[in-house]
């Protein structure tokens, strides 16, 4: 018999990695002979960094660049070297993480640091770039990004403009003749899991600018100078940035990669899916284990057990869902694909019990499951 394990984490609780231990632990002592591929997975969020590692075996590399008000910060991105593969987060450098609340202000901010990472990895000699877009702090479409890779924005006087979001009106032209010689020779992939536009009602100012700090004067700004940069993006690279799906996200930074970057918008738990190379590992599996912190209708908008259910239902392969909570609406998971789910909040005192001690929870659950179905 052949099983899968293939968790996104649990929040606050497990990781990926460690769900898999678990698990794999109990079905070996029950069935020993039993074949156990451990493939965790993650959709982008917190956490992915080390499961790319897990695929990748790179290793971090720290560097100074300029946080999203210009100060200068220590940030790190993943590089592997057998494959020229660099794995960067945006939050690293340029991410609401890296500021206090009272902080938050995405008119004023910039994405330069991140850009400064694409250029270390760049000179590292990188031929594949994974870029994660969550958890921006900025609303600049990418203009401090591409100025660190030697883009210039120019104003009505040919003067070069500042890279911040309360900006993006001013740019006038875009001069490209400086920009860093290894871009054509890299292949960008992006991890982006929003499909918003790049202005509009439901562009990335109206929809994510108040969560960074603006208010609703600075929101109707922001959407103004997308809207009429869209038009200076539209003319240098003929397009209509606004059919492309994602190109609000993270403050514009989709349409950015995808101009400036040449890179590809793909779901995050895609593109993990990919490096795990996921749909040819599982091949003649009878089970596939899959989980996460808490497994409810949004489960089905592009996460891990969403992923992990387009590929087993393709390759009519059994699936379990082991999760710290289920919360499906009254659905039943079978609607979904899914085969057989238990919970470790079933077995826990409290939710507080179940996180604290999900390990012992999953494990319980774990030799229910085998007795029942190995």
């Amino acid at each position: 018999m052949k099983i899968i394990l293939a968790p996104d984490k649990f929040k606050n609780s497990l990781t990926g990695l460690e769900f898999c231990s678990i698990v794999e632990k109990v079905i070996l002592d029950k069935s020993p002979n039993t074949k156990i591929l451990k493939l965790p997975l993650a959709d982008g969020g917190d956490g992915t960094l080390d499961i790319i590692n897990y695929y990748l075996k790179g290793y971090l590399i720290y560097l100074e660049v300029n946080n999203p008000f210009f100060q200068t910060i220590k940030a790190s991105y993943l590089y592997a070297k057998a494959s020229k593969t660099a794995f960067i987060e945006m939050a690293e450098a340029s991410g609401v993480k890296l500021l206090k609340a009272e902080q938050l202000d995405c008119k004023n901010a910039t994405t330069l640091g991140t850009g400064e990472m694409i250029v270390d990895a760049l000179q590292k000699g990188a031929k594949t770039i994974i870029i994660g877009i969550g958890g921006s702090a900025t609303n600049d479409c990418g203009i401090g990004m591409a100025t660190a890779l030697g883009y210039r924005f120019l104003d009505k006087n040919n003067k070069v403009v500042k890279p911040i979001g309360a900006n993006l009106s001013d740019i006038k032209s875009i001069d490209t003749t400086n920009v860093h010689p290894e871009l054509n020779n890299v292949h960008f992939k992006i991890a982006c899991d929003v499909t918003n536009p790049l202005f509009g009602k439901n562009g990335a100012a109206y929809v994510y600018g108040a969560q960074k700090g603006a208010s609703k004067e600075d929101i109707v700004m922001l959407n103004k100078g997308l809207q009429d940069f869209s038009k200076v993006l539209n003319k240098t690279f003929t397009i209509d940035v606004q059919t492309i799906k994602g190109a609000g996200a993270a403050g514009g930074m989709g349409i950015a990669t995808h101009l400036f970057l040449n890179g590809t918008l793909e779901p995050g738990i895609q593109l993990v899916k990919k490096i795990a190379n996921f749909d040819t590992q599982i091949e003649g599996a009878d089970w596939i284990i899959t989980g996460e912190g808490k497994l409810d209708t949004q489960t089905m908008s592009g996460k891990t057990i969403h992923g992990v259910l387009t590929s087993a239902i393709a390759k009519k392969i059994k699936t379990a869902a082991f999760c710290g909570a289920i919360d499906l609406e009254e659905k039943h998971p079978e609607e979904f694909g899914i085969q057989y789910t238990d919970a470790t909040i079933n077995y826990a005192k409290s939710l507080n019990d179940s996180i604290k001690n999900s390990g012992k929870y999953l494990s319980l659950l774990s030799k229910k499951f085998v007795l029942k179905h190995l």
